[in-house]
């Protein structure tokens, strides 16, 4: 892009900052703290999806202690062009969403140049280098959810188990059948129309397992779902089932404390 055409861009945030609106389209849900999801959807919706194949960036940033005009945002070296983009503070894990622009000076110290707005919603002290983690973000048509697994009656599985045994030993002449192996525990089951939290979905594999971990780390039952949906591969990261409304709510403020705070539940 043209330096005039980044001086344009300039004006724009500016503009954009003192009328108190955002200055791209991109950016229509500016300062969202989020995961890798976009817009709450049990399928068929848009999302966002992480893109580090676009941008994806670990480095140390810095908020010089001055207002910023232009809402959240980063800058850093050899932007070619501006990005929807997800901001992680990886020290607390707070998460929010914003702007990538390209930074005009790549002066001495941190590489990433971090708005107030961004510092408020991530936590950095002014003048204090804070690593961050910053991923470029695209939209997608979420993948609808399986359908509920069939919920299957014990006391049928151990008998069709036990008939599929005896016709395999039909020509034994032994009395006693050994009994059959435990079945593995299933879920524990739940009246709740949404008893599940949907955490994120990412087309990382690596992001979808680290956030799965975190969650299990913090005493979740969490566990990642991989769907297909127009060519691409999709990893869904939920928590649940939960019992109770309660222990439901319980669950969520977990999440929400974690860093995911547009965290929801999901029927499944």
């Amino acid at each position: 892009m043209k330096p005039r055409v980044w001086i344009g861009l300039g004006i724009l945030v500016a503009l954009a900052g003192c009328e108190g609106q955002t200055p791209f389209a991109f950016l229509d849900r500016p300062g969202e703290t989020a995961t890798a999801q976009g817009i709450p959807t049990e399928g068929g919706e848009t999302i966002d999806v992480e893109a580090p194949e676009i941008f994806g960036v670990t480095d140390t940033g810095l908020w010089d202690g001055r207002p910023s005009l232009g809402g959240v945002w980063v800058a850093f070296p050899d932007v070619p062009e501006p990005e929807r983009v997800i901001i992680r503070n990886t020290a607390n894990g707070s998460s929010v969403i914003g702007a990538l622009f390209r930074r005009e000076r790549d002066n001495p110290g941190p590489r990433f140049q971090i708005s107030s707005d961004a510092a408020e919603a991530l936590n950095i002290l002014a003048g204090e280098p804070t690593q961050i983690n910053v991923v470029a973000l695209t939209r997608d048509v979420a993948p609808a959810p399986a359908p509920d697994a069939e919920t299957v009656d014990p006391t049928t599985a151990i008998a069709a188990a036990a008939i599929a045994e005896a016709e395999l030993d039909e020509d034994t002449t032994d009395t006693a059948a050994a009994p059959p192996s435990p079945a593995p525990a299933l879920a524990a089951s739940s009246t709740l129309a949404r008893p599940y939290i949907q955490i994120g979905i990412f087309n990382v594999a690596a992001n979808a397992e680290a956030t799965e971990a975190q969650m299990r780390a913090a005493g979740l039952a969490a566990d990642t779902t991989t769907q297909e949906s127009q060519g691409k591969t999709f990893y869904r990261v939920i928590v649940g089932p939960a019992p109770t409304e309660t222990a439901r709510d319980a669950a969520l403020d977990t999440v929400r404390s974690l860093g995911f705070a547009d965290a929801y539940f999901v029927t499944n």
